[in-house]
């Protein structure tokens, strides 16, 4: 790729960037949101025709303008956006288009395409039914049908676009694995991640890309965590997990016994006033689903609940609000967002009785009070006005986290606050949490990074099956020990 630049209006979203991609090679793409890593590589899998520079495969000069074309020359590209039809099955999902041809003219060879499907599933080590619908399946195991789906193009050329954005432990691991022996074949990979320890250990080279300019191509081995990041961010972040030792006050939420059959069972903890507990456990341990009942979504059954010592029942979001829970949902664009309306309205959309003392919105107040919401979380946008769908995921993240601050909670669950968002963001979003608890809030803390929940966390619960099943001070734990409990390799533990 030569002088590659392509805009969008009068924004240059990739600015006259060169890069060089080598048989077998696993090439890290690195940098913050809106530098310019998705667009690029669009160019090169033909979803944008109006770019600017050269593209050249094996020295031979190609203008790539449609997808199709791009596949015909071996790329091939997983969104980091899933792009599967829920209604249909793994099988139909990884071959959709594509599907192997019955001898009647005009008709699908199911079979053929069940049985490639599995065979396909069990080498990149995927346990998937080829014959179970999508719409059944958690986000993890999409993903994964997502990866099957690029790699039974059998491309030359795969780039994998945050492909462990939902991924556990675990089945990243398994993930590298597979990348790995895809490149040992031969093939070329891109692998784009804002999870600096997987890019790390995959990596050949890493090319970092900021404000749509490439900054700097090398080795995997003359980058350290320190010289990576600051090349991303243009600036040196002292700290990526921010926490202070904050004041821990009075028990806020108090669990005990807590049920929900088939989901968790007898989970009992507490979290104070000015505490971050974090909360860790692989894909089906329950650890959502207790953030769920805990805020309404989907009520336990069985136990108790307790909010500054006093029992309450939670049947629906709105009796969590009424007790002073908020919680900022797993996946922001779906849940947590209303995509098409504008960052005003995103922001007051939890204080709008508050704004309406006469039953109309006090507008000077309204717009008072974002404009605060954006200062104080430094939120980057345009203006109120744009819809939120256009910001980066850190900045859309911080609205998440904006709207329920408009009305403090006494309790903030937050399940997995950093996916999908830039080392940066990831910086900004640990500061704000730091300054809330900071401030009194009690935190629950979810996230899959073990880097990111010793970093944040006073304490942590380690769930498994659906129960606690170990509990560390911060000075106790480690990744070792961390995940020991979450696969079940460790008994039980509790904090010292």
């Amino acid at each position: 790729m030569r002088s590659i630049s392509k805009a969008f209006g009068p924004t240059v979203a990739v600015d006259g960037v060169d890069l060089d991609l080598l048989p077998g090679e696993i090439h890290g793409l690195v940098g913050e949101n809106g530098a310019g890593k998705s667009t690029l590589m669009r160019v090169l899998s033909g979803f944008y025709a109006d770019y600017a520079g050269e593209l050249a495969i094996d020295g031979r000069a190609v203008r790539i303008l449609s997808p199709g074309q791009a596949r015909a020359l071996g790329i091939g590209l997983v969104h980091q956006e899933l792009s599967l039809v829920p209604e249909l099955t793994v099988a139909d999902n990884i071959f959709l288009g594509r599907e192997p041809s019955a001898r009647l003219p005009g008709f699908i060879n199911l079979a053929a395409a069940r049985a490639q499907a599995r065979l396909l599933c069990d080498e990149l080590g995927v346990y998937l039914h080829p014959e179970a619908r999508v719409a059944r399946l958690s986000i993890a195991e999409r993903q994964l049908v997502e990866i099957a789906k690029g790699v039974a193009l059998n491309p030359r050329v795969l780039i994998l676009d945050e492909p462990t954005s939902s991924l556990t432990h675990q089945e990243i691991g398994r993930l590298l694995d597979i990348v790995r022996s895809l490149a040992a074949r031969g093939m070329t990979l891109v692998y784009i991640s804002h999870k600096l320890d997987e890019v790390f250990a995959v990596a050949d080279r890493i090319t970092v890309l900021r404000d749509g300019k490439r900054v700097a191509t090398a080795a995997v081995s003359e980058w350290t965590d320190a010289t990576l990041v600051q090349a991303m961010v243009g600036r040196d972040l002292s700290s990526l997990f921010p926490r202070r030792r904050a004041e821990r006050g009075e028990v806020r939420l108090e669990v005990r016994n807590l049920g929900r059959t088939g989901a968790f069972h007898r989970v009992s903890f507490a979290v104070r006033s000015g505490e971050v507990l974090g909360l860790y456990g692989l894909i089906g341990s329950g650890r959502t689903a207790l953030a769920e009942a805990l805020f309404g979504l989907a009520p336990a059954w069985d136990g108790d609940i307790l909010v500054d010592g006093v029992s309450v029942v939670i049947r629906s979001p709105r009796d969590a609000i009424g007790h002073g829970i908020a919680m900022t949902p797993e996946d922001r664009r779906v849940r947590g967002l209303v995509p098409m309306l504008p960052v005003r309205t995103n922001l007051s959309l939890r204080a709008l009785r508050a704004l309406s003392p006469m039953g109309l919105i006090n507008g000077h107040r309204e717009y008072g009070e974002v404009q605060r919401m954006i200062e104080t979380l430094a939120i980057r946008t345009p203006s109120h006005a744009v819809e939120v769908s256009t910001l980066s995921g850190g900045n859309q993240q911080k609205i998440v986290i904006g709207r329920w601050l408009m009305i403090p909670p006494k309790v903030l669950i937050l399940d997995e606050p950093t996916r999908g968002i830039d080392v940066g963001a990831k910086a900004e979003v640990h500061a704000i949490i730091d300054r809330l608890a900071g401030d009194g809030l009690a935190v629950l803390f979810i996230s899959s990074e073990l880097p990111e929940i010793l970093g944040m966390s006073d304490r942590i619960l380690v769930m498994r099956n659906g129960t606690v099943a170990g509990a560390f001070s911060r000075q106790d734990a480690t990744e070792e020990r961390i995940m020991a409990v979450a696969a079940g390799v460790a008994g039980e533990v509790r904090a010292s």
